[in-house]
């Protein structure tokens, strides 16, 4: 999702930011919220295909948790350097 936040990504692009993460669970994640609707997945029609995954309105509704979970984040690293 936070990579989300900046704009819409295609699937390899998103695997290939999140080190580690498998396809499946990635594929799975992203159905998921898709099925929760915080994602929309716009396929084009093109030779070859191309997705995009993006926030709807509920997703972007979320960025003010995030940011404040970023914000956290960091302090509590500055906390256990």
């Amino acid at each position: 999702m936070r990579n989300l936040l900046d704009r819409p990504w295609r699937f390899n692009e998103l695997q290939k930011s999140l080190e580690g993460i498998s396809q499946k669970v990635l594929t799975d994640s992203l159905r998921s919220m898709e099925s929760d609707g915080i994602v929309i997945r716009t396929v084009f029609a093109e030779v070859p295909p191309r997705v995009e995954y993006s926030l709807s309105k509920l997703g972007e509704s979320m960025r003010p948790i995030i940011s404040a979970m970023e914000t956290w984040g960091i302090w509590y690293k500055s906390q256990i350097e």
